[in-house]
């Protein structure tokens, strides 16, 4: 407002002051930032006059506030007759300050995307002006007050508020007091900088804050115990956890996994078979318009309550119920059927963006379909989105438990044949779920760390389809006792193999164990590349090693079966099956080898049976394409080979997603009644697509890309769709290519124009019913304007 106004001087006394100027209407019109309305601001002569004593007190509103438009009317006076002159009426005591109110004009969260908050909180990524922090870091915002704060008398404190009910015991209601110095792992506010009626504050909060939604108020206090006033800001300010903080659970020291594992918003899962691993590009996007606010809505339509959102361990065990439609309208529905023509491919996915908003705009409709690469990348960006350090993890021969024996199960009846309707466990070609960072104060020491999380529904914990956190630690030590779910997904990567036989009056004998049947390659992005990193040794100790087998029989003691390994077998005939290469591709005849080796000085002889099946990834199977009987006699320490041929007729019109394969063999020793049995599986490799960028890459110049794929079936793939997404490049869209004839080439070309610089990635996938996982990436490095 402008230091003086105009007033009307000679009359009589008005109010407390003898001669001042009669009341004078203002009216304000405020545009603030947050789109409030206009508001009337009363001014008396005493404020008047008190600007003209003390100028210096009474400066203008901050100009970056808000805009005023002043329009002063002034009303004559009629003087009442008085024969005595004006006299001055001193304030009480002399003190003018205590007759002025104190209050909060307007609050700036000081929020912006590029400002100093959000760029010492690791947020500027995140879209939009909201004040997004990470706890335990201290933050500013600056008030505009109605007069200049006395620190001597005035009194100020903040209050911060979350969930339905926030209540101060609970930590959902915080009380920031002001204070002279800060410290640290409490919430507490100083006053850093004092301009004028301009105040900014340094406001520290806690690590064991709650995540989430915050209104945030102001309250004040006159002097001499006055008016309290309460000031709402106009708006929220969202709490993340903080990997950057010593104090926070999930702090991770490591600038360059931080980089990795909070801030990449792209990544790599990867697929296929142990003998041939396949990667595709997956955008996170955990920093896109949206997510944010989708992720905290999947917060809030959770069980958890506010109250226990400040603990890393509570909201991964949501997280992974929630991320599953399966028992509580998570965000997807799974589908391993291989019809998806009510909903989306699983195949078809590349990124976690579309599926989240899709969920968070349809009010919490699940989003249909998904399989475990699908649950494990909208995981990781719910994780990464909230703070919480988190990679993809992808486990070749992966098992899946359903007795909680510890072993993976396979029944032969007396003619050595499976007994499919007693095979209950399975072994999937590859099952993804993810690796999230947190302190476990809840286990014994030494148990943080890397925690193994499952969102892929599979078997219920505590009553619900969920898994995890499983310290990886307590896996490797074979320490099942430890929650949660760590007996699961010790199974899933370090079980031993159990056959067993039918007798004849019906019960069944144990006849071989395969040691090393599960969890190969346990696999993930590496650290600033794209290359793999095998992490299987943080799963498990070698194989073979005393280490791992007194792992394998700790865990077993704590399972349905403790006997398992009571029963001494003999081993002098080895099965192994190897293949040429990247393995058999699509649309030609499949060649496997089939070595059998003998490691004793006697000969020996076996009727190997052999068994070719159709496979879902999960090792489920569809039914049996090829099955044969192999006679086989070695000499003395004699290896032989026998080539193994699956023709592609008889396949062609059998193969599901992932086109897997599964391989089993089954046989006796005949001199030593030994029992062979071996299972593996392969894929069908299908080709990638190739996407060639065409042009300068530059923000705000159009760009293209070229997009080929080449059938390599000698049949015709139908209702054919490509996708593409890149993030800062080009909004995911589907391009309807039809259908593609035997052996023939389709191109695409696609143009866009790069909206952010940096190195991007332009995700492509093909989707149709006859093939799945075809994709392809191109890394596009994108220069400034």
């Amino acid at each position: 407002m402008p230091s003086e106004r105009p007033s009307v001087r000679g009359v009589s006394g008005v109010g407390r002051y003898a001669g001042a100027a009669p009341p004078t209407r203002v009216q304000v019109s405020i545009n603030p930032n947050d789109g409030s309305k206009k508001e009337e601001v009363e001014e008396g002569g005493c404020r008047s006059w008190f600007r003209k004593m003390c100028p210096c007190c009474c400066e203008p509103q901050a100009s970056n506030s808000y805009d005023v438009t002043d329009k002063v009317e002034v009303v004559p006076f009629t003087p009442v007759a008085d024969k005595d002159p004006p006299k001055f009426i001193p304030l009480t005591n002399g003190n003018e300050m205590e007759e002025v109110k104190l209050c909060v004009r307007a609050v700036d969260l000081l929020s912006s995307q590029s400002g100093q908050n959000r760029t010492e909180h690791h947020t500027d990524a995140f879209h939009g002006d909201e004040l997004v922090l990470r706890r335990g870091q201290a933050f500013q915002i600056q008030l505009e007050l109605s007069r200049p704060y006395n620190q001597d008398t005035d009194s100020m404190h903040l209050d911060l508020k979350t969930g339905p009910l926030p209540i101060v015991s609970k930590g959902t209601h915080i009380i920031v007091p002001l204070v002279d110095d800060l410290e640290d792992d409490r919430w507490e506010a100083k006053i850093v900088e004092q301009i004028g009626n301009t105040v900014k504050l340094s406001v520290n909060s806690t690590p064991k804050a709650v995540v989430g939604v915050y209104a945030l108020s102001v309250t004040t206090c006159s002097a001499k115990g006055g008016d309290v006033t309460v000031h709402e800001a106009g708006k929220k300010v969202v709490m993340l956890f903080n990997p950057w903080c010593e104090d926070d659970s999930v702090f991770l020291d490591d600038d360059d996994e931080r980089n990795e594992y909070v801030l990449n918003d792209t990544g790599r899962i990867y697929y296929g078979t142990e003998k041939q691993i396949g990667a595709r590009t997956w955008n996170f996007g955990q920093f896109q318009e949206g997510i944010l606010e989708a992720c905290l809505f999947l917060l809030e339509k959770s069980e958890i309550a506010p109250a226990g959102r400040w603990d890393p361990i509570n909201v991964v065990r949501v997280i992974s119920a929630m991320i599953n439609a399966q028992d509580d309208y998570g965000v997807l529905i799974g589908n391993w059927s291989g019809d998806y023509s009510d909903g989306t491919s699983p195949a078809a996915w590349s990124s976690s963006v579309d599926i989240l908003k899709q969920y968070h705009e349809a009010d919490g409709t699940p989003v249909a379909y998904g399989q475990c690469w699908v649950f494990s990348g909208v995981t990781n960006t719910v994780l990464r989105c909230l703070g919480i350090p988190a990679r993809s993890v992808t486990n070749f021969q992966s098992a899946h438990d359903t007795d909680v024996s510890l072993t993976t199960d396979v029944y032969l009846d007396e003619e050595m044949e499976p007994i499919n309707h007693l095979n209950k466990d399975s072994v999937w070609n590859f099952h993804v779920w993810n690796d999230c960072w947190m302190a476990r104060p809840d286990l014994p020491p030494g148990h943080g760390g890397w925690q193994a999380v499952d969102s892929t529904p599979q078997e219920t914990s505590q009553g619900t389809f969920r898994c995890g956190p499983a310290s990886i630690n307590a896996i490797r030590a074979g320490q099942v006792f430890l929650k949660y779910d760590t007996p699961f997904v010790f199974a899933e990567v370090n079980s031993d193999k159990i056959y067993w036989q039918r007798n004849l009056d019906g019960t069944f004998a144990q006849i071989y164990s395969e040691k090393k049947a599960v969890g190969h390659f346990i696999s993930t992005k590496a650290v600033g590349s794209d290359e793999r990193a095998d992490i299987t040794k943080l799963y498990k100790h070698s194989e073979d090693s005393e280490e791992e087998r007194i792992s394998v029989e700790t865990a077993s003691r704590y399972g349905s079966k403790p006997d398992t390994y009571s029963v001494a077998l003999a081993e002098d005939v080895k099965v192994e099956v190897t293949m040429d290469g990247e393995g058999p591709h699509m649309g030609a005849d499949a060649h496997l080898s089939i070595k059998v080796k003998n490691l004793s000085s006697s000969p020996r002889s076996t009727a190997l049976h052999s068994q070719a099946s159709v496979m879902y990834y999960t090792g489920v199977l569809k039914g049996t394409v090829k099955k044969e009987t192999l006679t086989i006699h070695l000499l003395a320490d004699e290896e032989k080979t026998i080539d193994w041929v699956l023709p592609y007729q008889l396949y062609q019109d059998q193969l599901v997603d992932q086109a897997a394969m599964m391989l089993t063999l089954s046989g006796r020793v005949s001199e030593t009644q030994q029992v062979l049995a071996h299972q593996t599986t392969f894929r069908l490799r299908t080709p990638d697509l190739e996407v060639k960028p065409v042009g300068d890459a530059q923000v705000g110049k159009e760009m293209s890309a070229k997009i080929s794929f080449t059938n390599p079936l000698p049949r015709t793939l139908q209702g054919v769709v490509i996708r593409v997404e890149g993030l800062g490049l080009q909004k995911g869209h589907k391009v309807v290519v039809g259908d593609v004839g035997a052996n023939s080439t389709v191109r695409v070309t696609e143009h866009f124009v790069p909206t952010q610089p940096g190195l991007k990635k332009l995700v492509v996938s093909l989707d149709c019913k006859q093939m799945s996982q075809v994709h392809g990436v191109a890394d596009i490095l994108v220069l400034e304007a």
